[in-house]
């Protein structure tokens, strides 16, 4: 059941950093729910790196979106993004 609420959470994660980043016609839904997971992993590390705890899930999720949008800015600079 973990796995399956992780998929649909990093879904919407990716889906929202997407929109964001204006790439959302560019990915698809398992673009989305991987750059959702993995950029959300990015993001609690750095967040854990700059001594940012997240108190609440908000700023958890805001933590994992800010991630997202973090590791779509870096797919766009190697170009494996359109930009």
């Amino acid at each position: 059941m973990g796995w399956i609420i992780t998929i649909v959470v990093g879904g919407v994660i990716g889906w929202l950093a997407s929109i964001l980043a204006k790439t959302n016609a560019q990915m698809g839904i398992i673009a989305n729910v991987l750059v959702g997971i993995v950029g959300s992993a990015l993001g609690h590390w750095l967040a854990g790196l700059l001594g940012l705890a997240s108190a609440n899930i908000i700023i958890s999720l805001l933590v994992s979106v800010v991630g997202a949008v973090l590791l779509i800015a870096v797919l766009k600079a190697v170009g494996i993004l359109k930009k």
